[in-house]
């Protein structure tokens, strides 16, 4: 396997949870996220300092902050006696976090229709352009890297700033759950569709209707969801007991 790891970004941006903005940590704990959701690094894996700097080719003190920025998302645990491992979070608590996220969209996409810009609306649009052809391309990746980016645009346009980093922290926990229903998913079109209906909703600052789409639109992937990552975990080898 080789030791380079493709980032999903390509710029790694500071973690709205690293610690004083820290860019080099927040670069690493990138790296290592693509690996979670990837399943290179899958639930319950441990998480080996030495091993994983040697890979990455970094030194231990950005790895080191890289893995409290995790840990602060929850994809990373930090247990006793056994140092860091990948979460592995029930089917029960992602769905308490799957019906959060929506809540928090739908409030930002209001807000959103408020204070949007002209700007970022182009900018969506440039987005849900590439988000298009990555589908006609069947690149699942590059159509994931632009659905999160879409989401994260129309909470920013939000200008809630407590609104913005709660929703990071929901986002960040539910990142794994989310790229593999993408990977698997087969309502590629009917999701487009309502990403389209988002941007005709938010251009015309209908609060109303882009709220109902956006709960509906997280809520419904939360069906699907749970079959993927059942399907997932039965594709993955056992492990054995310590």
């Amino acid at each position: 396997m080789s030791s380079k790891i493709t980032p999903i970004t390509d710029a790694a941006e500071p973690s709205l949870l690293a610690p004083d903005g820290g860019r080099k940590g927040a670069a690493v704990a990138e790296r290592i996220r693509v690996m979670i959701i990837q399943d290179e690094l899958p639930p319950g894996a441990p998480v080996r300092e030495r091993a994983l700097a040697e890979r990455l080719e970094v030194s231990r003190t950005p790895l080191r902050e890289a893995i409290k920025i995790l840990s602060a998302e929850g994809l990373v645990e930090v247990q006793p006696h056994r140092g860091a491992v990948v979460a592995d979070p029930s089917n029960e608590e992602l769905r308490g976090l799957v019906e959060l996220l929506g809540v928090l969209e739908a409030f930002a996409a209001e807000l959103a229709c408020r204070n949007r810009t002209d700007a970022e609306l182009q900018e969506l649009r440039a987005l849900q352009d590439e988000m298009m052809a990555a589908y006609a391309r069947d690149d699942r990746l590059g159509y994931f890297r632009c659905n999160q980016a879409i989401h994260l645009a129309i909470v920013k346009a939000s200008r809630n700033r407590a609104l913005i980093h709660h929703h990071g922290v929901v986002n960040a926990r539910l990142y794994r759950a989310r790229y593999i229903c993408n990977l698997r998913t087969r309502r590629w079109a009917s999701a487009l569709q309502e990403h389209e209906d988002m941007l005709q909703a938010l251009e015309a600052r209908d609060e109303a209707k882009i709220s109902g789409i956006l709960r509906n639109h997280v809520l419904q992937a939360w069906d699907k969801m749970v079959v993927m990552l059942e399907e997932a975990a039965a594709n993955l080898p056992r492990r054995r007991a310590s």
